[in-house]
């Protein structure tokens, strides 16, 4: 069993790169915000203001598990290994998901606390899982909800495994209990095999801030739930907002997530004061993210300056009194007639909105393959291709190599390969929207 020591509340930091200068008459800024926690995570310690950790780990036991058994196998062994990775003291349970969502363990409607015990009546537990019935994940993320709601906890986290469609509920239902689910606990989501929606799975993991992924060998299921448990032992802080400031008079075009994946945070905005507005961004232990922020500021004459916009980082008072602020920057406009200046590109900016674009043009590219446009698809595959190597980003540039061959990577060249394994394709749409840091 892994050692974790409970985890001690991060301290943030907010760092903003941007290239203030405006041309007369300009009126866009985009600035990339840097947010970075430390000393919390595994980094030891027990501060009391932490809380408690909670953990649902949902494993789909559809009848498709069964085809291969190593399937069902695998993800009874994978489960195990979470579970062991789980630390002393965090509230947990299992759920079998079909048609319906049934507890598992411990099965009284409520959470567990993991101790060597606990550990073992778990994993006995997970041995009697078999497969049969249909697929509803929506019944299955909202018992974890109602049984992450069973106890008084700071951290609250999914892990969903599943292997096929979702059959057994219309979209809708799905789309209602995402909702439902939405900043009350997040969620990792896995797929297993080939046979499932990539579109469900992610748009899972987006909806609850979590990660998605493809595991397409079985076997590969134990160390993927050790290290997603793992993740979710180090968070200290839940529920943190980007909180955007902005004077009379400026328009907020857009905030994304774009580093360690592209996530639009746009359309998630809640109102929080004249002015003001709060972008989730879940939960926090030792790390850093990168945020592309972007604002239309009215026009103004060559000389004048002003503050563009004011980000903060907001976590909920664990005492229940107002958010408090953990850290800021500012975002700066300033006209000038001098071109240089006015017309330079800050590279983090130019290399996030490169990165965004390549994530844009893989997912055009693999559906205009899918519906049969070859020109289409090789030529957005192709600038794909170009912008992966631009940028350094070699991870996707290898999985794009899978599906594309490669003649010219720097114009980007391609050539859509004839037969491409199906694994391999789910790979790249599944893992388009990772993004590799800028180089400062």
């Amino acid at each position: 069993m892994a050692n974790f020591s409970k985890p001690t509340a991060p301290r943030f930091s907010v760092d903003v790169y941007q290239n203030e200068f405006l041309p007369e008459g300009g009126r866009d800024v985009s600035a990339i915000v840097t947010v970075t926690s430390t000393g919390g995570g595994t980094s030891g310690g027990h501060a009391g203001h932490a809380g408690a950790a909670g953990v649902v780990i949902m494993v789909d036991c559809s009848g498709s598990m069964d085809y291969p058994a190593t399937k069902m196998r695998g993800a009874r062994e994978a489960t195990a290994a979470a579970v062991d990775t789980l630390r002393d003291g965090t509230h947990f349970a299992l759920v079998a998901g079909t048609h319906v969502a049934k507890e598992v363990y411990p099965g009284n409607g409520g959470l567990a606390v993991a101790d060597a015990r606990t550990r073992a009546e778990a994993k006995e537990a997970l041995r009697r899982l078999s497969a049969g019935g249909g697929t509803a994940i929506g019944t299955w993320l909202r018992l974890a909800d109602r049984l992450l709601s069973s106890a008084a906890l700071t951290i609250r986290h999914g892990i969903l495994l599943t292997d096929g469609r979702n059959e057994h509920e219309s979209p809708e239902e799905l789309r209602a209990a995402l909702d439902a689910c939405a900043g009350r606990f997040t969620c990792d989501a896995r797929g297993v095999g080939t046979d499932w929606e990539v579109k469900e799975v992610t748009g899972i993991a987006s909806a609850l801030l979590g990660t998605a992924d493809i595991v397409a060998d079985p076997a590969g299921l134990a160390a993927d739930f050790t290290a997603m448990m793992e993740h979710a032992m180090g968070k200290g802080v839940a529920d943190v907002a980007l909180r955007l400031w902005t004077p009379v008079g400026v328009e907020i075009l857009f905030v994304k997530q774009v580093a360690p994946a592209v996530e639009d945070l746009t359309g998630r905005r809640t109102e929080a004061g004249p002015r003001a507005g709060d972008y989730p961004t879940g939960s926090w232990g030792d790390e850093s993210r990168d945020y592309h922020v972007s604002v239309r500021v009215p026009q103004a004459a060559v000389g004048q300056e002003m503050l563009a916009a004011r980000v903060s980082l907001i976590a909920p008072d664990p005492a229940g009194g107002d958010p408090r602020p953990l850290s800021q920057g500012l975002v700066r406009a300033v006209w000038t007639d001098d071109l240089a200046m006015s017309t330079s590109i800050n590279p983090q900016v130019a290399h996030y909105t490169g990165q965004a674009e390549l994530a844009d043009v893989i997912q055009q590219g693999l559906d205009a393959r899918k519906s049969g446009d070859r020109d289409g698809a090789t030529a957005k595959l192709g600038r794909a291709v170009q912008l992966a190597a631009a940028s350094g980003n070699a991870d996707t540039a290898k999985l794009l190599s899978k599906v594309v061959d490669v003649v010219d990577a720097a114009t980007g060249t391609v050539r859509l390969k004839a037969k491409v394994a199906e694994a391999d394709e789910m790979t790249l749409e599944t893992r388009s929207t990772k993004t590799v840091r800028v180089k400062r």
